[in-house]
């Protein structure tokens, strides 16, 4: 096992016995995380779902099957990436995470994101792009947008799951993903 596999293991370990909020009292699975130890591109949603939920699985219901039709769309295999949630464990209903489970939580995608170390960092909707990237992002005027973080690249994108309530959206996304694509191969030249 790789060195950074084996820090993620150990930070996984302990999200999965983490009760730093009420979250971690009605949780099936804690959702860690998933993919490449050393992806050079991280998503980072905003919670995980009831399928996430069951299987401890990011992105595998139907946001996340739509996200890999995205991925495959510009060339991106889903193996080659990582993707985590702000929150590792879903809050009731699916509603949105509230700061105080966000505020629990971000050590652990910290974390992973100290490990991982990619050069890309793309959230996935308006939450965890208002946490990560500035407190006052606008999803509909700032999507595909560009910002440096230290030595990140950010930007963000729909989330899936909207693009299934708002099918009109869903050419935006693929051409942020392009765009994506486009960075991550010049960044990794």
């Amino acid at each position: 096992m790789s060195e950074n596999n084996e820090r993620l293991e150990q930070c996984r370990l302990a999200c999965a016995e983490c009760q730093a909020c009420t979250l971690g009292a009605s949780r099936t699975h804690s959702v860690f995380g998933a993919g490449s130890p050393s992806a050079r591109l991280m998503f980072v949603g905003e919670a995980p779902g009831e399928r996430e939920d069951a299987t401890g699985i990011p992105f595998v219901g139907a946001a996340g099957q739509l996200l890999d039709r995205y991925l495959f769309e510009v060339g991106i295999p889903r193996s080659d990436v990582y993707i985590a949630n702000i929150l590792k464990c879903r809050p009731p209903h699916n509603r949105d995470p509230l700061p105080e489970e966000q505020d629990a939580c971000i050590s652990f995608l910290r974390t992973q994101v100290r490990i991982i170390r990619p050069r890309l960092i793309v959230c996935l909707g308006r939450i965890s792009a208002q946490k990560l990237i500035k407190p006052d992002f606008r999803i509909t005027r700032e999507h595909g947008v560009w910002f440096s973080r230290g030595t990140f690249d950010m930007c963000a994108v729909y989330h899936p799951s909207a693009l299934l309530r708002d099918p009109s959206k869903r050419e935006d996304m693929l051409e942020d993903m392009y765009a994506i694509a486009e960075r991550l191969r010049a960044a990794s030249q």
